[in-house]
C-alpha cells in the first residue's frame, strides 16, 4: 500500500502519482468503482497493489465538496430534518438539508455517500 495523489482521468482509466517517486499509474474504473463519485483533484488516495496491479483504492473517510446545482434554499427550513438533492463537484447526487444553496461546500461521507454538514472557509 502507497499514498497516491488523484491526478485526472484518462478514457476508462484514472492516473494517479505516487507522493513518493512521483511515478503514474493507471488505474482502472473497474478497480476504482464507487470512490469515482468522490475523487477529486489532487486528493490523496491509498493504493494497494500486487506486482505493479492495483487491487483496490482506500479512500478517506469524508471529502469536502462543492455543490455545483441544487433546488432554492428555503430560508425557514433550518431545523425541520428535510432534504433535497445536491449535485456535487464530481456530479454525484447526495441529499442534503433543504437550507443549502449551490455554492455551498459541504463535508461527505465517502464510504456512504452521506452529508456530513457544512464546511465554511
Amino acid at each position: 500500500r502507497r499514498d497516491y495523489q488523484y491526478l485526472y482521468k484518462d478514457g476508462e482509466d484514472f492516473v494517479f502519482m505516487d507522493t513518493q517517486d512521483y511515478d503514474q499509474v493507471h488505474v482502472p474504473a473497474a478497480t476504482v468503482g464507487d470512490a469515482e463519485n468522490f475523487l477529486l483533484e489532487n486528493i490523496n488516495v491509498n493504493i494497494a497493489m500486487h506486482e505493479g496491479t492495483p487491487l483496490y483504492i482506500k479512500m478517506p473517510a469524508s471529502v469536502v465538496m462543492e455543490i455545483t446545482y441544487t433546488g432554492p434554499g428555503l430560508q425557514g427550513d433550518r431545523s425541520t430534518g428535510g432534504t433535497k438533492p445536491a449535485t456535487v463537484e464530481t456530479g454525484y447526487q447526495i441529499q442534503v438539508p433543504l437550507f443549502l444553496e449551490t455554492g455551498t461546500k459541504v463535508k461527505v461521507d465517502t464510504r456512504t455517500g452521506e452529508y456530513l454538514g457544512r464546511v465554511n472557509d
